[in-house]
């Protein structure tokens, strides 16, 4: 590791599993201290903080419902406040409702709504109170923006669309201030939201060049890349790694 990201801040939202877990295991091996924000896996946020901080690395868990604004604004605050500083949030926190038009209920599209879109402007506002030039605001997006190939999944590809225009428009408002905002959008991922060896995992690698799930490791890749120096002139984007799901 690079060692890229020594004596920066993350908040991980959603960090408990799956990307947000690869992610924050990423982050900290390239040197970041790294809280980790969950709404109700308090146990496995625990332990992946142990983990982390057996391999020498810094991490905590923090409770941040993405359905609570007050709770999660409350969170980041004291992330920023107890280390002196926020350089870094990622956006993973997502749920993922399918069912066809006439089936899918209301509450499941407002909770879609809530954790999808709602919580990234959320968590967004208030990190970005705390950030200064070099500030990093990364979201899972998703490659169904772009594509949506299969029934029932529409509050879901909206919700991800939503993502696309909400970083162009953070990129304007804080690029002045040296603050990049970007979306990654991930294919099929293998973790407990869509595992590999599920009953859907054939026909997504049907549409697919790279006919595979991607592992989470390989999402956190990116995000570490988008949080790094190295990445300081790309903002705006809606950043595919989906092994051409979306070509």
């Amino acid at each position: 590791m690079s060692n890229a990201l020594n004596g920066k801040v993350a908040f991980i939202h959603g960090g408990s599993r799956g990307i947000g877990a690869a992610t924050a295991r990423r982050l900290a091996r390239e040197g970041a201290i790294v809280a980790i924000g969950y709404a109700a896996s308090a146990v496995a946020a625990e332990a992946l903080a142990k983990e982390i901080k057996e391999t020498g690395a810094h991490a905590i868990a923090i409770k941040a419902d993405a359905t609570d604004a007050a709770a999660l604004t409350k969170a980041i605050d004291s992330v920023a406040e107890r280390f002196g500083r926020l350089d870094i949030l990622v956006n993973s926190a997502g749920v993922l409702a399918v069912a066809p038009l006439d089936q899918f209920t209301l509450e499941d599209f407002d909770r879609t709504v809530a954790v999808n879109v709602r919580s990234v402007f959320v968590a967004s506002q208030a990190a970005a109170k705390h950030m200064k030039e070099g500030g990093r605001i990364i979201n899972i997006g998703s490659t169904n923006a772009q594509r949506m190939p299969f029934a029932g999944g529409a509050a879901y590809a909206m919700s991800k669309s939503a993502l696309v225009g909400l970083v162009k428009g953070m990129a304007r408002d804080l690029g002045p201030r040296g603050i990049t905002v970007n979306n990654v959008a991930p294919g099929p991922v293998d973790t407990e939201m869509n595992p590999e060896a599920g009953e859907f995992g054939a026909a997504l690698h049907d549409l697919m060049a790279v006919r595979r799930h991607a592992k989470a490791d390989e999402i956190a890749a990116m995000v570490a890349y988008l949080a790094g120096p190295e990445a300081g002139f790309v903002t705006g984007g809606d950043l595919l790694i989906d092994g051409g799901f979306a070509a």
